[in-house]
């Protein structure tokens, strides 16, 4: 088994330096991992990853389905195990890929969940409650519902990437791969703020960072740090939708397609590698006519 747990050291090495992935992609894709060796290993009796067959790996996700396992976990498993076998066979650690012709399971498309805008502007007021944090927060949720990042993203900006003259935000998503987004008027505002009244009363003499937003210590947030808050401040506002990291973000790509924006620029802004990711948003945008439509056309 050492040298299966080695193999998947050496992976993770190879997507953490090669690949520049995410701490929060690399940390899914070694508990994956552990999951699928220690089955080998201690369940299958395999003594080396040349000995993986495709039956083995079936055995596995069958195993992982009894447990109860979603169709969508079991998809990013496949992706897991795919792409570790396709580094074995690059590294010469195996001569054959166990993984080819492993189909995909069929998934239920679910549509995100999204607030409405009069939601957003009720999130983002009961922030303001006049202190540093308050003006730190409102700064962030304008950010964040301005340009559509990850919390992981958003936390991550640096004072370099935001140009409040010109009115846009550099930030590097998944891959670290760079996009320039425009901020509107109300973010630039909310940030101008914060930059004057709130983040030099946060940020510490002894602890100088160019970290934008950062917390009572002077130090860079955390994403759960910050989906705790937004929760606080959904309950605050009175908001029953359910609030997860990734609500703001779906609401301003549903938000800007229901006005006319172009799939394309909405695919840029999110940074999107495949259009069809984006798609969905037309799909939730659909759905929302839908229930209008029935709730108050007389004949529905």
């Amino acid at each position: 088994m050492k040298e299966m747990k080695d193999a998947v050291s050496d992976y993770i090495h190879f997507l953490r330096v090669e690949r520049q992935l995410s701490v929060n992609t690399l940390t899914s894709y070694e508990r994956d991992l552990q999951v699928y060796i220690k089955d080998l290993s201690k369940v299958q009796q395999l003594n080396t990853l040349n000995d993986v067959e495709r039956i083995h790996i079936l055995s596995h996700l069958e195993q992982l389905k009894d447990g109860g396992k979603s169709s969508r976990t079991l998809a990013r498993h496949i992706s897991s195990i795919r792409s570790f076998h396709q580094f074995l066979i690059r590294e010469k650690v195996s001569n054959t890929d166990p993984t080819v012709h492993l189909e995909m399971p069929r998934m239920d498309k679910k549509l995100p969940n999204i607030l409405s805008i009069e939601e957003i502007e009720e999130l983002i007021a009961a922030s303001n409650n006049g202190k540093p944090q308050g003006l730190r927060d409102r700064a962030m949720l304008e950010v964040l519902y301005a340009t559509g990042m990850r919390i992981s993203e958003c936390i991550s900006l640096k004072l370099e990437d935001l140009n409040l003259t010109m009115g846009f935000v550099r930030c590097f998503g998944k891959g670290g791969k760079e996009r320039i987004i425009p901020l509107g008027r109300s973010a630039l505002n909310a940030c101008e703020v914060y930059f004057k009244e709130g983040r030099p009363k946060l940020i510490k003499p002894l602890h100088q960072t160019d970290i934008i937003f950062v917390n009572q210590r002077g130090k860079g947030l955390t994403r759960q740090g910050v989906w705790k808050l937004m929760k606080e401040y959904a309950v605050k506002a009175g908001i029953q939708n359910q609030i997860t990291p990734h609500t703001i973000r779906h609401s301003f790509a549903t938000h800007l397609i229901e006005n006319g924006a172009d799939l394309r620029a909405v695919q840029e802004m999110l940074g999107h590698a495949d259009i069809s990711t984006t798609q969905i948003y037309t799909h939730v945008s659909k759905t929302r006519l839908k229930d209008v439509y029935k709730q108050f056309h007389p004949r529905a």
